[in-house]
């Protein structure tokens, strides 16, 4: 541990109100982008999710071929990926919003979102240090190495080496951008805020960002998370230490001291994000506190606690594995996301479509 400087702070504050900012303004929430592919057939906010990712994929793999960071790839933990994915997955569509989603719409005045991102937190710390932690170590303690790695990325199936992996990245990046160009997002209509292509690019950039100022101010480049962030700033509310000792993570991320307490850099960005999106509600005058009803603040509640189990023994959120961790390219981060979206359809089938079809 250690102290820490302006860049530190500002570096972070300006990183989460900008993405804050721009989630808003492009109303991107990943359970929007999953749900609305099956529920009304509309794969546009998923191609921006797309751009996004493939923005992180080809920039993450470049930068740390540069050496200007170096890339830590998620083990793979089939279980845990499988089981935490889908679970978070049928949790965002009872929140109504995922694990960004649900910071940055604190922004706009939604009271639901405030519940969330408590119950998030709850969550997540119930399965790290609390109650359900023996679920979390069961679900953890299998762990499949591949190809004699213990960290696997896709491109290990096929051998090792820069040119199997920029072959497996092309091969990975071209069909998904043959895929966006099918939505035309050159010509995309015009609207209030931004256009899902800019959203896309914006946040791309912004998940490269983080991975280079991550890597100068905590040493460590982990990227855009929300879900460890969560707990670290909450941590570090009600506890003084963003983690406890026996965090199951307190020996990856680095801490600093500011005074008796200590603090991490990404719990500086994760704070920011409500306060980026209501400078950007503001502006659009679409910021108005919003009160639901009880039965769907009962919904919030059971949801985010789905959330913050699924997210803590998945490894990651929708951000964390399905674009910081799925930019690496690791084999677990991608069956984590894979099963984010099945969760995710599973209960919206259930809540919205069977309902209908009756």
């Amino acid at each position: 541990m250690g102290g820490i400087s302006f860049g530190f702070i500002a570096s972070g504050i300006l990183l989460g109100l900008a993405i804050g900012f721009v989630l808003q303004r492009g109303r991107f929430c990943m359970n929007t982008a999953f749900r609305d592919t099956i529920f009304i057939q509309d794969w546009t906010l998923f191609r921006g999710f797309l751009i996004a990712l493939v923005i992180m994929i080809v920039g993450a793999n470049i930068l740390n071929d540069m050496k200007v960071i170096r890339l830590a790839v998620q083990p793979f933990y089939p279980i845990a990926n499988i089981v935490g994915g889908y679970v978070f997955g049928l949790g965002i569509v009872m929140v109504g919003g995922c694990g960004s989603g649900v910071w940055y719409k604190v922004g706009e005045g939604q009271f639901n979102s405030i519940i969330a991102v408590l119950g998030f937190f709850l969550g997540i710390h119930m399965t790290a240090t609390g109650i359900l932690n023996p679920v979390y170590k069961l679900l953890k303690g299998v762990k499949v190495p591949i190809a004699g790695h213990n960290a696997p990325t896709l491109w290990h199936i096929f051998g090792d080496g820069p040119t199997v992996k920029w072959a497996v990245i092309a091969a990975v990046v071209i069909p998904i951008i043959v895929f966006i160009l099918k939505g035309k997002p050159f010509s995309a209509p015009k609207q209030k805020g931004l256009e899902w292509p800019k959203v896309g690019v914006l946040l791309g950039i912004l998940g490269l960002a983080a991975f280079w100022l991550a890597n100068i101010f905590e040493g460590f480049p982990r990227g855009l998370s929300f879900t460890t962030p969560t707990g670290e700033f909450f941590g570090t509310l009600l506890t003084g230490n963003a983690m406890l000792p026996k965090h199951p993570l307190s020996r990856v991320f680095p801490m600093f001291e500011v005074g008796p307490f200590t603090i991490t850099w990404a719990s500086l960005f994760i704070i920011a994000v409500p306060f980026g999106a209501f400078i950007s509600a503001k502006i659009l005058k679409e910021f108005k506190w919003k009160i639901p009803p009880v039965d769907e603040m009962l919904s919030v509640c059971m949801g985010s606690l789905m959330m913050g189990f699924g997210a803590t023994v998945a490894g990651g959120c929708n951000i964390g594995q399905g674009l910081t961790g799925a930019s690496t390219l690791s084999i677990g981060s991608l069956v984590a996301i894979i099963f984010i979206i099945l969760g995710n359809w599973t209960n919206v089938y259930f809540r919205f479509i069977k309902p209908m079809q009756d």
